[in-house]
């Protein structure tokens, strides 16, 4: 780690980042490490050249934002969480605590992970949500996700569980095994932890295995539900009649238009999704 860039959304962890950053540049400082600083919202192709690491001040959504730069190059990446719901740097190991998650910095431990492509142009790190993952990450208002942090989520689960809505899904898996299911959630997953690294769709779930993880739960009843998606998360099963677990290298979503997200970032969908996978394609550094 020679030449820095970091990226920080001012916005994020209550305002955090600013806080964040000057811990982080005092480490760089220290260990004599040179370094240049921007804003999530000014990214440009520019930034990244000639740097070895991009260390990211922020959440889920600040990652994603710069994978166009960075995935299949030799630059390496890291995260400093402070977003709401800091998926991807949990599923690394990476703690919440500032002073912690720069000293995994001094441990230089560093893999490959996979990254998913959506309609090739788009690309996710984590996951893709439609159906109730999608409303509970787009519509949980702002301002309970700044009171209450990624418990927020939690709150808007138990409401958005109570009005269920299904929609038909025609899938395509692999190119040739064909899926037509009706469905209340549909999550396509490169890392399928919900919760810190404690609640995932499946303990099968990793990522560098090459593969997308598909998690379809078709049932309406909202008690039905809860109990179905409770068993999934603690890992009790992985499928069932009521809930579909498989494991993929491409799938195709036939299903018209619809509000979903990447990464928690809102996205309307307007035709087909087609999602692939690029193995091992972004460098970054994690606990041992």
């Amino acid at each position: 780690m020679k030449k820095v860039l970091i990226v920080t959304n001012p916005s994020a962890g209550r305002k955090k980042a600013v806080k964040y950053r000057k811990s982080l540049t005092k480490y760089l400082l220290k260990k004599g490490i040179y370094y240049d600083a921007i804003s999530a919202e000014n990214l440009n192709a520019v930034f990244f050249r000639n740097i070895d690491t991009v260390i990211v001040i922020g959440g889920d959504g600040t990652v994603s934002k710069i994978m166009p730069y960075i995935m299949d190059t030799e630059i390496y990446l890291y995260i400093i969480p402070c977003g709401t719901a800091n998926l991807l740097a949990a599923k690394l190991g990476i703690p919440t605590n500032i002073n912690k998650a720069i000293d995994i910095l001094d441990e230089q431990n560093t893999k490959q992970i996979d990254i998913l492509r959506v309609n090739r142009k788009k690309y996710s790190i984590l996951r893709l949500g439609l159906g109730y993952d999608s409303d509970i990450i787009c519509k949980t208002p702002q301002s309970l996700k700044n009171k209450f942090g990624y418990f927020a989520y939690f709150i808007a689960g138990i409401l958005f569980a109570l009005r269920l809505k299904q929609r038909k899904y025609n899938i395509l898996l692999d190119g040739e095994k064909k899926l037509s299911v009706v469905a209340t959630c549909i999550i396509i997953a490169n890392a399928g932890n919900m919760f810190k690294n404690i609640f995932s769709i499946s303990s099968n779930c990793f990522l560098d295995d090459g593969l997308i993880d598909v998690f379809i739960l078709k049932v309406k009843n909202p008690v039905t539900f809860f109990i179905e998606f409770l068993q999934i998360i603690f890992n009790i099963r992985n499928s069932s009649s009521k809930a579909m677990y498989l494991k993929t290298s491409k799938v195709s979503i036939k299903s018209g238009i619809q509000l979903g997200h990447i990464d928690g970032e809102k996205e309307k969908f307007k035709g087909d999704i087609d999602i692939d996978i690029t193995p091992r394609a972004l460098n970054v550094f994690c606990a041992k």
